[in-house]
């Protein structure tokens, strides 16, 4: 006998839900739901943010009394989310922290129950995000299935090869990691096809009759939203009409269906997730890889930089909340209304289809935070005695020496060699640390030296690149540049200016004459932030002086980074489709990246996300003769969420020897 379960996304925080709608809300879709599983004993999960919870008792305490009731009567069952819908994987660890707490504090407050499950907010997944879960004391979680196999690289697999457990950042101890309740893209997307009238129910049950026959008897039929049942959020022309039918009656039919065509059996998700615990045997595994770090919801244009840089002003907003998080960190706060705030501030919703009126009122409040803090420090003058090459005297130790052609500009100092292209926009044809054995790992390769047609072009390093389809723009920093030179504060520093854009780029380089340290800075003057994407640093790996394999090392929410090892092909900055340019990038939620090949450590990228909360990307591949790989940091992307306006932020990147 097939078993099955259903689980409810509740939240009134819903970006394209209109403020003056949530009781339209709480009627048309909450209180069904609530019928649903009180006339037909369906145990249903029921998963809602603190805040969602505390806005329904605010506008419809009789709901939270009921719901109240049916938990305590064993009819439904509440999965935890957090105070807000945050995406862990791009909040630091403390942030993630408090978000749980204060989530766990309202259930009890208003519910008198903890739930024992949590849902991934958005499905969007990292390992440091189990430890996050199990710290506040979750004893399971809640997963799309779909992305986390394609991670794994199971997408072909049984399902039985699926991980029953979910592996934190620590050691690979499988005592210490949570189990796994899985949901399912196509599953949960059939069965809003059939109760919106887009396909025919005899066409489903066939379909769930099918997977239930392949996949074994558990099925997660439903882990989505429950605002998309009798109302229509506006998020997209593309919405289904409203037939005037009721559409929870023709879901509970559906359920009816279920039951008496297949046979199927009802389970609440804690009763699902202990059967799948006693039916499978036990499969500990962290559920990420290099080329999915953050596996996602749903299809690929649902990937991770929907919430970092696109939206309205994603860059901006995930760098605020970063600085208001590290000023509550530094004063120690254990002041839950300042750490509420910024749990709201950080929500996922107002970073995609987020109405006019929320995102401005999400402004005021994002502003009067920052006005409590004081300005940022402020770039000082540029009051530095700029000079070009022939007018320099270089600090002692330091030589500058360009090649016969007027190319190539030499740069040595104590512990760092670097070679600059000065007809390709003073980009990196060579950087290498005395540390590293002086092996330049950063550089450029070019066009010839890889033998297929497919990387027939040239490489380069510390670079700019610029693309929107919306404007048919493609746009790079690869032009002529006279370099001036100054040297302040015990670093030697350059700086190229170029037009870009409908403004002018200055790329500055500067290097630590005490450190083993080379700092590449990017200011935008007068450039607006494209519809499209826009990836700085873009840095090119010389593998020639490596030893396989790299590993890189990325803090994602967690209190620990996390590892990846660079063993298969990763293509994070390829486009989704024409109007969605990336799939994948890090979270990085510290500000750095560290690099190791076989011979041990390698090097340590850094920037400051109080600044500029830019998102890595990785392009790797296997080549010949060696294989090729890139790290970008991007600044904009481009998907349905993309709104014009918004800003750009500098962006400064420290590389190092580790």
């Amino acid at each position: 006998m097939p078993q099955g379960y259903l689980l409810f996304h509740l939240n009134l925080a819903f970006s394209s839900i209109k403020t003056e709608l949530y009781p339209e809300v709480i009627a048309k879709c909450y209180w069904p739901l609530l019928r649903l599983a009180e006339q037909r004993h369906l145990p249903l999960g029921i998963e809602l943010t603190g805040w969602t919870l505390q806005q329904i008792e605010s506008l419809d305490p009789a709901w939270v009394r009921k719901f109240r009731e049916l938990l305590k009567a064993g009819r439904c069952e509440l999965i935890g989310s957090g105070w807000t819908q945050m995406i862990g994987p791009l909040a630091p660890f403390e942030a993630n922290r408090w978000n749980q707490r204060l989530g766990l504090e309202a259930y009890h407050r208003l519910l008198g129950t903890t739930p024992a499950i949590v849902l991934v907010n958005e499905m969007a997944y990292s390992t440091g995000m189990v430890d996050v879960y199990a710290e506040a004391g979750y004893r399971g979680l809640v997963m799309d299935r779909d992305n986390v196999r394609l991670a794994l690289g199971l997408a072909g697999a049984p399902l039985g090869a699926t991980p029953t457990h979910a592996l934190g950042c620590g050691e690979a101890d499988d005592a210490t990691a949570l189990p796994v309740l899985w949901g399912d893209s196509i599953l949960f997307q059939s069965l809003q096809r059939v109760v919106h009238g887009d396909k025919p129910m005899a066409e489903y049950l066939a379909y769930v009759q099918r997977r239930a026959a392949r996949d074994g008897t558990l099925l997660p039929i439903y882990c989505n939203d429950a605002e998309i049942f009798d109302f229509r959020p506006g998020r997209f022309t593309t919405e289904a009409v409203l037939s005037g039918d009721s559409e929870w009656q023709r879901l509970a039919q559906l359920c009816d269906r279920l039951e008496a065509d297949l046979g199927l059996q009802w389970l609440s998700p804690s009763a699902a997730l202990a059967e799948l615990q006693a039916r499978l045997p036990r499969q500990a595994r962290r559920l990420s890889s290099v080329a999915h770090p953050i596996p996602v919801k749903k299809q690929a244009k649902y990937n991770i930089n929907r919430w970092s840089v696109t939206g309205r002003d994603d860059l901006a907003l995930n760098s605020d909340c970063h600085r208001l998080c590290a000023a509550l960190q530094a004063s120690a706060s254990q002041d839950p209304e300042a750490w509420r705030a910024l749990c709201e501030l950080w929500a996922s919703d107002l970073r995609t289809h987020i109405t006019d009126a929320r995102w401005q009122l999400a402004s005021e409040r994002r502003t009067a935070g920052l006005d409590k803090l004081g300005p940022a420090t402020a770039a000082t003058a540029d009051t530095l005695a700029w000079q070009t090459l022939e007018h320099f005297t270089p600090p002692a130790g330091v030589t500058l020496a360009l090649d016969p052609s007027a190319i190539l500009l030499a740069l040595t100092a104590p512990g760092v060699s670097m070679t600059l292209n000065l007809r390709r926009g003073a980009t990196i044809a060579s950087l290498a640390f005395a540390s590293t054995g002086g092996r330049p790992v950063i550089g450029t390769l070019d066009q010839g030296y890889f033998d297929s047609i497919e990387l027939g072009a040239d490489f380069y390093s510390g670079g700019v690149l610029l693309e929107s389809p919306v404007t048919r723009q493609r746009l790079a920093d690869l032009e002529w540049v006279t370099p001036e030179f100054a040297a302040h504060d015990g670093q030697l520093l350059l700086r190229a200016r170029l037009r870009f854009a409908d403004g002018q780029l200055e790329k500055r380089i500067g290097i630590d004459l005490a450190t083993e340290r080379v700092t590449l800075g990017y200011h935008f003057d007068g450039v607006s932030r494209p519809l499209g994407s826009l990836r700085v640093a873009v840095l090119t790996l010389l593998h020639e002086h490596l030893q396989e394999p790299l590993r890189l090392h990325c803090t994602q929410g967690g209190p620990a980074p996390e590892t990846f090892v660079l063993d298969q092909p990763a293509a994070h900055a390829e486009p989704a489709s024409t109007l969605v340019s990336s799939t994948a990038g890090f979270g990085a939620t510290d500000g750095q990246l560290l690099l190791e090949d076989a011979r041990g450590p390698l090097l340590a990228l850094r920037w400051d996300p109080t600044r500029c909360a830019a998102v890595p990307m990785l392009s790797h591949r296997h080549a010949s003769p060696a294989p090729f790989t890139r790290l970008k940091f991007s600044l904009a992307e481009l998907d349905d969420t993309a709104r014009a306006g918004g800003t750009l932020r500098d962006f400064e990147l420290t590389i190092a020897p580790r």
